[in-house]
């Protein structure tokens, strides 16, 4: 019979070619779509897993509050790992790792650098806590002694043969000179290791081995004995803090207890995170490697999940559509002894060659998309052919959804009665009407919470493009590196502004968009207690910082070490600043600071306030800020355009640079391309939601169209008497077409409170944000009904011209 089904089923489908071609299509849309989604997921999902003993590895955050200033790390002081170690049983091994940022690499018969970024210096416990194996060199060894480094295949291959690499030299930042004691494989792009090329030996940075628990800079991760979890170590974890963090804080703050540095409001909590959980759950600043989040994985597998059974139901719809032309056939089989379950078996069977069919076309689609998925997802997925499991899962997957999607139709047409079918009755025999319209308020909902979650991302983007951040990042041009330039920095920047399309330039540290940043503990000269300390985000910049950067001074001056000489040890503030110091702009004006815990205490005095600007992404509210001068130790220069012919003006700059700096590459980029990765995420996440929105409202039309198509020859001999009896096409295709629109009234009504209360909650990771327009709602709705419209208007128009003579002729 399963043959004899397969060979009924394969005729049905010739037969209808049109139909057959809009179901496949159909399932092909969503099964493409949900294929692409969850291999997306699959890799969130397996960050990190891939290491050995992943399960047993843990990282230290701490959670602080000091000096007015809260924060969430994923960095702990440097003496942490070792204590964790000797303190506590549980600890098998610890590993450090502190981020120097980018540096300038050439062997050392090379004169040309090459610039590396996101270098880390490594403890030697690195490769054994990980289980990575080296492809030449002793991964045992690699680290233990200074001055050495470990660099990936890609990173090596840039300097000499792979194989030859182990025991060359390479001079960093035309200073240090590092022997290569090891070549690994390139990590995996999903691992919190996919960007870094060079690990430099922990052994040989003298901050590292310094007890200071006060400087929170190095990622410390820790592998626990079997059976132990994060949870068993908390209690002696946290105890460090009375152990070894108030004594250190002695220093500064003679006398102070712990049971003191809780009541002024002040803590240090410790906590453990699975480096499994990092890439999804984890949301701390700085992280080791750019993360994502939980939620996407939600909101992508739940329109993964959308895309299927709007796809299903958009099949549901269509086959019964389809049920009136085949009643006869079903009135037939039964009158020759086919059994219900006969009927049922043969139209599964049907609906189970479609979804083949529909992988087939799915497995095309997808692959062909790739490349542009990638793009947009900013991953490098790829359709694992090679993996029997993955075939496994596609098959079971798809024969799950055929049967799914053909269960309706099965049942529904199977319970047709022979005698009023062969009648001429199939009309009237035929019900399930609720069924089909609650489809089709399902799909349309679907469709216009997508939509408006579509409308509410990209209105939020729009607001963080057009929101006032206080300063100014048009037409400002970044060069990095400028410290390789070492006393020509400021010759360098002068030259610069000569150039007639420049406006300003300014050396400094850091920048107001995404960067490593620098933060300090500040006492105040006239109150050196614990109580009136501040932490600041602290910058180097010099006197012209300001104006090419565009901030508002609402108090004081600026730096003029021209006029002031003591303007070297000045310092000017954020208005947030000075809100923690609980004074004005006016009166902050001559306070001095006590330089940071570490610096030997010497006195900077505030000359002048900035008003707050967004220096952080606007997730974040904006905190404490000190500008200090010393250009000196810049990195950055920052140039500040006219405009005009742009790329002759880098032109100019990078000719400047060659002549100053010919062996160093020229690393340039524009501040307002930098503020943009800043929201790569969120960006992504409304174009994921712009194509598979579009994808959705594609697969409900077609569903509707089903309806519609279902609806016209049901009401056939109705439309044919209207004409008859006078109507007009207007009439007939109103009277066809409010039934249909009723539906996607109450598809908007249930999906706006919905969708609202979903993007309010996304809306909530911003401590700036919108409050969703009123029109969002408008043009969601607009846009279902207008495409219903369109879509039923096709099928009802197409249906109230034909001539009444052919649809009466059988009365």
């Amino acid at each position: 019979m399963f043959k004899n089904n397969i060979k009924i089923a394969w005729r049905s489908l010739k037969k209808q070619p049109f139909f057959t071609f809009l179901n496949i299509f159909g399932l092909a849309i969503g099964m493409a779509g949900g294929l692409l989604l969850g291999l997306y997921i699959y890799d969130d999902l397996s960050h990190d897993k891939m290491f050995t003993d992943a399960d047993r590895i843990y990282r230290i955050n701490s959670d602080m509050k000091f000096g007015g200033a809260a924060q969430r790390s994923a960095e702990v002081s440097a003496p942490m790992a070792q204590a964790m170690v000797t303190d506590i049983p549980e600890v098998e091994m610890a590993t450090r790792f502190r981020s120097i940022g980018s540096v300038f690499i050439r062997p050392q018969d090379v004169m040309d650098n090459v610039r590396e970024p996101h270098i880390s210096y490594a403890d030697s416990t690195f490769f054994k806590m990980f289980g990575i194996e080296l492809l030449y060199g002793d991964e045992r060894t690699a680290l233990v002694e200074p001055n050495t480094l470990v660099m990936t295949r890609t990173a090596a291959e840039k300097h000499f043969p792979v194989d030859e690499a182990v025991g060359q030299t390479l001079v960093i930042n035309d200073q240090e000179v590092f022997t290569v004691t090891g070549v690994m494989e390139d990590l995996p792009k999903n691992s919190i290791f996919k960007d870094r090329p060079l690990f430099l030996s922990m052994s040989g940075y003298e901050d590292a081995q310094l007890a200071e628990w006060g400087n929170h800079n190095y990622f410390t991760f820790v592998k626990l004995v079997p059976g132990t979890s994060g949870s068993d170590i908390q209690a002696e974890m946290q105890s460090m803090v009375g152990k070894y963090l108030i004594p250190y804080a002695q220093r500064f703050f003679p006398g102070i207890t712990e049971q003191q540095f809780l009541d002024s409001g002040n803590y240090v909590n410790y906590s453990t995170i699975p480096l499994t959980d990092i890439h999804l759950h984890s949301k701390r600043s700085p992280e080791f490697s750019v993360v994502s989040d939980i939620k996407n994985v939600y909101i992508l597998g739940a329109i993964a999940i959308i895309l299927l059974v709007l796809a299903s139901v958009n099949f549901m719809n269509l086959s019964t559509a389809h049920s009136l032309k085949r009643s006869k056939e079903v009135g037939i089989r039964k009158t020759l002894g086919s059994q219900r379950s006969g009927l049922i078996g043969q139209f599964l069977t049907e609906s189970g060659l479609i979804a083949m069919g529909s992988l087939v076309f799915a497995l095309i689609i997808a692959s062909i998309a790739m490349p542009f998925y990638n793009d947009l997802a900013g991953k490098e997925l790829s359709i694992p052919y090679s993996n029997p499991f993955f075939w496994l899962i596609l098959l079971v997957a798809a024969l799950i959804l055929g049967l799914f999607s053909g269960s309706y139709p099965a049942f529904f047409m199977s319970r047709f009665v022979a005698a009023k079918v062969l009648k001429g009755q199939g009309d009237n025999a035929i019900g399930g009407g609720r069924v089909r319209n609650a489809l089709v308020i399902f799909q349309f909902s679907i469709s216009v919470f997508l939509i408006m979650g579509t409308l509410t991302v990209f209105q939020q983007l729009r607001f963080i493009q057009g929101k006032d951040l206080g300063y100014g990042k048009n037409q400002v041009l970044i060069i990095g590196g400028v410290n390789s330039l070492e006393g020509k920095r400021q010759s360098f920047k002068d030259a610069v502004v000569r150039i007639s399309q420049v406006n300003n330039a300014t050396l400094s540290s850091y920048l107001p968009t995404p960067s490593s940043r620098s933060s300090g503990t500040y006492l105040l000269a006239e109150d050196r207690s614990q109580e009136k300390s501040i932490n600041m985000q602290q910058w180097a910049v010099d006197e012209d910082y300001l104006s090419t950067i565009d901030l508002t001074l609402i108090s004081g001056r600026a730096f003029d070490l021209d006029r002031f000489a003591t303007d070297s040890s000045a310092v000017i503030i954020n208005e947030k600043a000075v809100a923690i110091l609980g004074k004005t702009p006016e009166s902050v004006i001559g306070t001095q600071f006590v330089g940071h815990l570490d610096d030997g205490g010497n006195l900077s005095t505030v000359i002048g306030v900035v008003k707050n600007f967004h220096y952080e992404t606007l997730r974040d509210e904006v905190g404490a800020l000190a500008l200090f001068h010393g250009g000196e130790y810049a990195s950055n220069l920052a140039i500040k355009l006219n405009g005009g012919n742009v790329a002759q003006t880098v032109a100019e700059i990078e000719s400047i640079w060659r002549e100053m700096a010919p062996t160093q590459p020229f690393d340039h980029y524009f501040m307002d391309d930098s503020f943009n990765t800043s929201y790569e995420a969120e960006q992504r996440l409304g174009q994921i939601f712009m194509i598979f929105t579009l994808l959705s409202i594609i697969i409900a039309c077609l569903g509707l169209l089903g309806l519609a198509t279902f609806n016209a020859q049901k009401r056939v001999k109705e439309i044919g008497v209207r004409k008859v009896l006078g109507a007009g096409v207007g009439q007939i295709v109103y009277r066809l077409s409010v039934d249909f629109l009723k539906l996607v009234g109450l598809a908007v009504i249930i999906a706006l409170p919905l969708g609202w209360y979903a993007m309010d909650r996304w809306l909530q990771d911003f401590s700036y944000r919108i409050d969703i327009p009123w029109w969002i709602f408008a043009l969601s709705a607009l846009l279902a009904v207008g495409v219903a419209l369109l879509t039923v208007s096709y099928q009802s128009i197409k249906a109230a011209i034909v001539n009444p003579v052919k649809s009466l002729r059988t009365e």
